[in-house]
Protein backbone atom coordinates (compact mmCIF):
# COMPACT_ATOMS: atom_id res chain seq x y z
CA UNK A 1 0.00 0.00 0.00
CA UNK A 2 1.60 3.32 -1.12
CA UNK A 3 -0.53 6.18 -0.20
CA UNK A 4 1.28 9.48 0.09
CA UNK A 5 0.15 13.15 0.91
CA UNK A 6 1.80 16.06 -0.53
CA UNK A 7 1.86 19.70 -0.85
CA UNK A 8 2.22 21.93 -3.43
CA UNK A 9 1.95 25.39 -2.36
CA UNK A 10 -0.54 24.76 0.59
CA UNK A 11 0.64 24.90 3.72
CA UNK A 12 -2.25 22.54 4.81
CA UNK A 13 -0.95 19.26 7.53
CA UNK A 14 -3.31 16.62 7.53
CA UNK A 15 -4.08 14.78 10.68
CA UNK A 16 -4.84 11.38 11.17
CA UNK A 17 -3.61 10.33 8.01
CA UNK A 18 -2.93 6.48 9.23
CA UNK A 19 -6.90 6.30 9.53
CA UNK A 20 -7.42 8.12 6.65
CA UNK A 21 -5.10 5.54 4.72
CA UNK A 22 -6.88 2.83 6.32
CA UNK A 23 -9.98 4.17 5.22
CA UNK A 24 -8.99 4.50 1.41
CA UNK A 25 -7.75 1.18 1.74
CA UNK A 26 -10.78 -1.13 3.01
CA UNK A 27 -12.85 1.42 0.13
CA UNK A 28 -10.06 0.11 -2.66
CA UNK A 29 -10.71 -3.41 -1.59
CA UNK A 30 -14.71 -3.09 -1.35
CA UNK A 31 -14.35 -3.26 -5.39
CA UNK A 32 -11.76 -5.87 -5.08
CA UNK A 33 -8.68 -4.38 -6.22
CA UNK A 34 -5.62 -3.45 -5.04
CA UNK A 35 -3.92 0.15 -4.23
CA UNK A 36 -0.80 0.35 -6.39
CA UNK A 37 0.51 4.17 -5.74
CA UNK A 38 -1.62 7.07 -4.54
CA UNK A 39 -0.40 11.11 -4.72
CA UNK A 40 -2.42 13.25 -2.80
CA UNK A 41 -1.62 16.61 -3.00
CA UNK A 42 -2.86 19.38 -1.64
CA UNK A 43 -2.57 22.99 -2.97
CA UNK A 44 -3.68 26.44 -3.78
CA UNK A 45 -6.85 27.28 -5.78
CA UNK A 46 -4.32 28.99 -8.26
CA UNK A 47 -2.54 26.13 -8.44
CA UNK A 48 -5.58 23.85 -9.28
CA UNK A 49 -6.38 26.25 -11.82
CA UNK A 50 -3.15 26.18 -13.69
CA UNK A 51 -3.43 22.43 -14.12
CA UNK A 52 -7.35 22.76 -14.85
CA UNK A 53 -6.53 25.10 -17.71
CA UNK A 54 -3.28 22.82 -19.19
CA UNK A 55 -4.36 19.50 -18.92
CA UNK A 56 -8.33 19.75 -18.81
CA UNK A 57 -9.05 22.76 -20.88
CA UNK A 58 -11.07 24.33 -18.18
CA UNK A 59 -10.87 27.49 -17.02
CA UNK A 60 -12.74 27.68 -13.41
CA UNK A 61 -11.95 26.63 -10.40
CA UNK A 62 -12.40 23.26 -8.98
CA UNK A 63 -11.96 21.07 -5.62
CA UNK A 64 -10.33 18.35 -7.53
CA UNK A 65 -8.65 16.73 -10.26
CA UNK A 66 -8.11 13.43 -10.86
CA UNK A 67 -5.13 11.88 -12.78
CA UNK A 68 -6.41 7.94 -13.20
CA UNK A 69 -2.84 5.74 -13.96
CA UNK A 70 -4.76 2.33 -13.01
CA UNK A 71 -3.61 -0.65 -14.54
CA UNK A 72 -6.11 -3.87 -14.23
CA UNK A 73 -7.55 -4.08 -10.79
CA UNK A 74 -4.42 -2.12 -9.52
CA UNK A 75 -5.57 1.61 -8.26
CA UNK A 76 -2.76 3.97 -8.63
CA UNK A 77 -3.41 7.80 -9.40
CA UNK A 78 -2.47 11.61 -8.53
CA UNK A 79 -5.42 13.74 -6.54
CA UNK A 80 -4.91 17.53 -6.67
CA UNK A 81 -7.28 19.08 -3.71
CA UNK A 82 -7.53 22.73 -3.66
CA UNK A 83 -7.00 23.53 0.34
CA UNK A 84 -9.19 27.22 -0.45
CA UNK A 85 -12.06 25.21 -2.68
CA UNK A 86 -12.33 23.15 0.65
CA UNK A 87 -12.33 25.89 3.24
CA UNK A 88 -15.21 27.78 0.70
CA UNK A 89 -17.25 24.83 0.16
CA UNK A 90 -17.30 24.07 3.44
CA UNK A 91 -18.38 27.49 4.82
CA UNK A 92 -21.22 27.80 1.83
CA UNK A 93 -22.61 24.02 2.69
CA UNK A 94 -21.86 24.76 6.23
CA UNK A 95 -19.71 21.72 6.61
CA UNK A 96 -16.82 20.85 9.20
CA UNK A 97 -13.87 21.50 7.09
CA UNK A 98 -12.56 17.94 8.12
CA UNK A 99 -15.53 16.66 6.39
CA UNK A 100 -15.97 18.40 3.34
CA UNK A 101 -12.06 17.38 2.66
CA UNK A 102 -12.68 13.70 3.60
CA UNK A 103 -15.87 13.74 0.85
CA UNK A 104 -13.57 15.36 -1.79
CA UNK A 105 -10.44 12.90 -0.81
CA UNK A 106 -13.16 9.75 -1.50
CA UNK A 107 -14.86 11.49 -4.55
CA UNK A 108 -11.38 11.36 -6.30
CA UNK A 109 -10.76 7.53 -4.88
CA UNK A 110 -14.32 6.32 -6.59
CA UNK A 111 -13.05 7.79 -9.52
CA UNK A 112 -9.89 5.48 -9.34
CA UNK A 113 -12.25 2.59 -8.72
CA UNK A 114 -13.79 3.48 -12.31
CA UNK A 115 -17.19 5.58 -11.04
CA UNK A 116 -17.75 8.61 -13.05
CA UNK A 117 -19.79 11.82 -12.51
CA UNK A 118 -20.62 13.40 -15.82
CA UNK A 119 -24.48 12.37 -16.61
CA UNK A 120 -27.10 13.15 -13.50
CA UNK A 121 -27.33 9.59 -13.11
CA UNK A 122 -23.60 9.26 -12.46
CA UNK A 123 -23.37 12.03 -10.08
CA UNK A 124 -26.17 10.68 -8.10
CA UNK A 125 -24.67 7.27 -7.83
CA UNK A 126 -21.36 8.75 -6.82
CA UNK A 127 -23.07 11.39 -4.11
CA UNK A 128 -24.30 7.99 -2.55
CA UNK A 129 -21.23 6.38 -2.43
CA UNK A 130 -19.63 8.89 -1.01
CA UNK A 131 -21.92 8.91 1.62
CA UNK A 132 -21.84 5.73 2.35
CA UNK A 133 -17.80 5.54 2.27
CA UNK A 134 -17.95 8.64 4.58
CA UNK A 135 -19.98 6.61 7.06
CA UNK A 136 -16.94 4.10 6.98
CA UNK A 137 -14.95 6.25 7.88
CA UNK A 138 -16.35 7.06 11.61
CA UNK A 139 -15.75 3.43 12.05
CA UNK A 140 -12.52 3.17 12.06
Amino acid sequence: MSIYFHNEDSPYVLSGKTKIKSWLKSTIEHYKKSIGTINIVFCSDQHLLVINKEYLNHDYYTDIITFNFCENKTISGDLFISIDRIKDNSKKNKLLFVNELHRVIIHGVLHLCGFNDKTNEEKKEIRQLENYFLNQIKHL
